[in-house]
């Protein structure tokens, strides 16, 4: 069983990012460390919080919390033999960042991330 090392990322879809980003700054009390037309993202508490425009390419309809792991393939594996299904395959969103989503028998979305 390959080692997950807890929730670092949750990713809001938001409608109207201007908006998002003041309500998320003032709230997190910090300016964003990423900020662009299809992110905003910031670092707070060892945490990633970010905000993606209309739910970007992965077309989230809500928030998804980001498990990062050490390898995202064996994860996938172990997940998907345990009874998840597939959502979207392993993609690497920059500098070797893997990113997937797997859904649970209740149909919830459970990003999973891994480094290089």
């Amino acid at each position: 069983m390959t080692e997950t090392l807890g929730i670092q990322t949750v990713l809001h879809p938001v409608s109207d990012l201007a908006k998002a980003k003041a309500t998320y700054t003032a709230l997190l009390g910090i300016e964003p460390q990423a900020d662009s037309e299809y992110y905003v993202g910031y670092q707070t508490g060892g945490q990633q919080i970010g905000l993606v425009p209309n739910g970007g390419p992965q077309e989230m309809a809500s928030p998804v919390a980001y498990w990062h792991v050490t390898d995202i393939e064996a994860k996938i594996a172990e997940v998907t033999a345990a009874g998840a299904t597939l959502k979207d395959s392993p993609r690497d969103v920059g500098g070797g960042r893997l990113v997937a989503t797997v859904t649970d028998a209740d149909g919830n979305v459970l990003g999973l991330l891994q480094d290089s």
